[in-house]
């Protein structure tokens, strides 16, 4: 089948949803599926990219390392026209999510949406966050999930999450998937070698997007109260984002730096590596629709401690692949990841084995599976006009547009094509 991707994220954007729609993309690949996917310009693009259509953007939004992309459907004409997709499948609720939106209704075509993110958790990088703002957001996001022929949310609780603000569409639970082989495979000594960390050191790591957003703060000083205590400790952070250089200044504050090896962003094989040279992986992100990152460090035998949230509580089973702990408490979280250290052998090969069997569950191939059976039971239903809901989404929208100004910081003719072409996808 011919299957249009359409997301506000994509490579070499660093972050769960652009990793997400890659993992799906090149899973259906494999299996002989086309796949055209819409994306945003970023910097670092790859200079040849077969099947990808990239959209005018303004980078760096607000100080963030996302793009909001200029939705300018007439670009897209073309394309579809010799595309001819079978299945819209739009990975956000506005901005490109708009112009999937519209080219679902202009062809009828069905539309899938995966419910990815939170979206009430990032808007402080919008100017004039706002309680009113947040609630806005949740009511776009349920008006367009209700416009939809099938919602994908990555775990159940975030399905529940969905019923309880009345999405009516149906809802199926489809994790993102992990390359499981892929994954069993690098060399924790390699990497510990090429960074420089002591064989006999006890690394806490942490792999992610470092925005404010994933609750670094609490995790660098759980991890500071750690490295304190116990002298063979060091933290392995892996990543970047808004909010590195901060974590970095805390801990040369405290004295500790030589102490924090960082990496930065990485590819395979050294992501993978990065993973085995972990003792344990630290989490206290509460801002999660699903874990990827968790199903990735058990994919490589590390044990996970994180704190309970929508997204987590799915893959993280207390005292068995980690420890999920039920109260943000800095102290509990340190003492926590400090246990690690002491474990016997016989402790921790239960806790690594435990990990592998988990990640099997999030594997690829399941994932994928599931997705497609969606997709294969939408194509050749009815059609189904839903002017009721339209006109809810659209009326959100207005709300939302008032409400922070979108773009207002920027150059007067980026933020007038925003608008132009906002007006354009909402119909108006």
């Amino acid at each position: 089948m011919n299957i249009l991707m359409m997301t506000n994220t994509y490579l070499p954007h660093v972050g769960g949803v652009a990793r997400s729609v890659d993992a799906f993309v090149s899973e259906y690949r494999k299996r002989g599926h086309r796949v055209l996917v819409v994306a945003p310009v970023f910097d670092n693009m790859a200079e040849h990219e077969d099947d990808v259509v990239r959209m005018p953007a303004i980078q760096r939004f607000n100080g963030s390392d996302f793009s909001v992309v200029l939705p300018v459907s007439v670009m897209l004409r073309s394309t579809l026209q010799r595309f001819k997709p079978d299945i819209v499948h739009s990975h956000h609720p506005f901005l490109i999510g708009s112009t999937a939106l519209r080219i679902a209704r202009m062809y009828e075509l069905p539309l899938v949406f995966t419910n990815h993110t939170m979206y009430e958790r990032y808007t402080h990088y919008v100017p004039g966050d706002s309680k009113t703002l947040r609630h806005f957001v949740v009511q776009l996001a349920t008006h367009y999930a209700n416009l939809c022929d099938q919602v994908f949310a990555p775990s159940e609780s975030i399905a529940e999450l969905l019923r309880q603000r009345k999405v009516m569409s149906p809802i199926a639970v489809v994790p993102t998937g992990v390359d499981i082989k892929r994954f069993n495979e690098g060399s924790g000594d390699g990497f510990r070698k090429i960074m420089g960390i002591p064989n006999d050191a006890f690394v806490i790591g942490h792999l992610g997007r470092l925005a404010l957003e994933k609750n670094l703060d609490f995790l660098t000083q759980a991890v500071i109260r750690v490295l304190k205590r116990y002298p063979q400790a060091c933290f392995l952070l892996v990543g970047k984002g808004d909010a590195k250089q901060h974590l970095l200044a805390t801990f040369e504050h405290e004295g500790l730096s030589e102490r924090v090896f960082t990496a930065g962003t990485l590819e395979f094989p050294m992501l993978e590596s990065a993973y085995h040279a972990m003792d344990v992986f630290a989490f206290s992100s509460l801002s999660e629709t699903q874990g990827m990152v968790l199903a990735e460090a058990m994919a490589a035998g590390t044990p996970v401690v994180a704190l309970d949230a929508p997204g987590v509580r799915e893959i993280v089973r207390d005292e068995y692949n980690g420890r999920l702990l039920y109260e943000a408490d800095v102290e509990t979280f340190a003492v926590t990841l400090l246990n690690f250290s002491e474990l016997d052998h016989s402790h921790r090969q239960a806790y690594e084995q435990a990990a592998l069997s988990s990640a099997e569950i999030f594997s690829t191939k399941h994932s994928a599976d599931k997705a497609l059976a969606s997709y294969e039971k939408l194509i050749g239903q009815q059609f189904v006009q839903r002017h009721e809901d339209y006109s809810a989404w659209k009326q959100a929208l207005g709300l939302i547009e008032g409400e922070w100004e979108l773009l207002k910081s920027y150059a007067e003719s980026a933020a007038g094509a925003f608008n132009d072409t906002t007006a354009e996808t909402s119909g108006k």
